[in-house]
């Protein structure tokens, strides 16, 4: 009988690590071109607005700075718990959280001046961030309990507790009955990168650059990070090596956690500026494909971040433009996953026959 099975490959090719994004991103624009030719919508002007009307302005080019940065500060803090074979799906309630602790906040002292405020909240939000992420880490080191269960579970209740607040105890009293916190004060937002009253980017993004280039450092450069790898990739070695699986779940899940806390901090102290019912067009699942189309690598990351971004932003265009779906740039993204999996498998094994003979039917 005939069967065939994947087989890893000895030693992958660098050249085809390097192909696969491209491929990824080639084989996603033909998929989308064949789904908007169904729809009987212009390829042509779709892909014009996703990949081209973004760079045309300068308020274009800060919304993609806007949406670059918590695609690629979660996906940072993501990578390196994905590079352990611990995987965190959470980050979206993980945001969440780290956005209502340090809410609370400026929403304690709505009219204060104090220029401590924003770097109290980056305090905060990072480390709740942690907190919740540890809930998932504690059950998976005590119980063996599945992370990815567990933070996609905590994702919901983050959400719960954030709807209950601002429609509760955190509701602004002058809000119209809107389910929302008070504005915050000047001091608790980030500077403007630009003073203009039309464009929205802030210095946030400097921040998640500089923060890049220390996971470049802690991946390449640093022991732990190289003890992460190897409880990924070879979880037998690691352990006859003496490397403690369960400090690689905490460090993973704990790093991931303070990234999208951070994150957090910067949806409310930038573009949004207060607490409400949606803190995040689902960044923290969109910095999953932004993971692994950087290849878990810190400077790929950066730059599949801005990519992602550009789709956003290139969205709105392409629904008004091109009369497209507005669920169209989650389509995307999903083709973007799924085509980056199967290259990416292709890279690392082959399809052998097993059993049979050669010229058998």
């Amino acid at each position: 009988m005939i069967r065939y099975e994947f087989v890893p490959r000895a030693q992958p090719s660098t050249g085809a690590l390097v192909i696969v994004p491209i491929l990824t991103v080639a084989l996603s624009i033909l998929c989308g071109t064949a789904l908007f030719y169904i729809l009987d919508k212009p390829a042509g002007v779709a892909f014009y607005a996703f990949f081209i009307e973004p760079f045309l302005s300068n308020y274009t080019l800060s919304e993609i700075a806007i949406k670059a940065a918590p695609l690629i500060l979660i996906a940072q803090g993501l990578a390196i718990g994905f590079r352990a074979r611990v995987w965190n799906i959470g980050a979206e309630g993980q945001l969440t959280i780290g956005a209502i602790c340090a809410g609370l906040i400026p929403i304690t002292w709505p009219q204060s001046d104090n220029v401590l405020m924003l770097p109290a909240m980056i305090l905060v939000g990072a480390l709740t961030g942690m907190v919740w992420a540890a809930i998932a880490a504690a059950l998976r080191t005590a119980f063996n309990a599945s992370e990815i269960i567990v933070t996609l579970m905590l994702n919901a209740i983050a959400a719960q507790i954030l709807v209950y607040l601002i429609n509760g105890p955190l509701k602004d009293p002058r809000g119209f009955s809107f389910p929302q916190s008070v504005p915050f004060p000047d001091v608790a937002l980030y500077p403007l990168l630009i003073e203009d009253s039309f464009l929205r980017a802030n210095v946030s993004i400097y921040i998640v650059l500089a923060l890049s280039l220390l996971a470049w450092i802690y991946v390449r450069h640093s022991f732990s990070g190289f003890r992460l790898l190897v409880s990924g990739l070879a979880p037998a070695a690691a352990h006859y090596a003496g490397f403690s699986s369960n400090r690689a779940v905490w460090i993973s899940l704990l790093v991931g956690g303070a990234a999208a806390g951070l994150a957090g901090v910067g949806e409310i102290s930038g573009p949004i500026g207060k607490l409400q019912p949606i803190l995040s067009p689902a960044y923290g699942f969109a910095a999953i494909i932004v993971a692994f189309l950087g290849g878990l690598n810190p400077i790929g990351i950066v730059v599949a971040g801005f990519f992602m971004a550009v789709i956003y932003v290139g969205a709105d265009g392409a629904v008004l433009s091109a009369g497209l779906p507005a669920s169209a740039p989650i389509v995307f993204q999903g083709l973007i996953l799924v085509f980056y999996l199967a290259s990416h498998t292709l890279v690392n094994f082959e399809l052998r026959r097993i059993g049979g003979t050669k010229g058998t039917a």
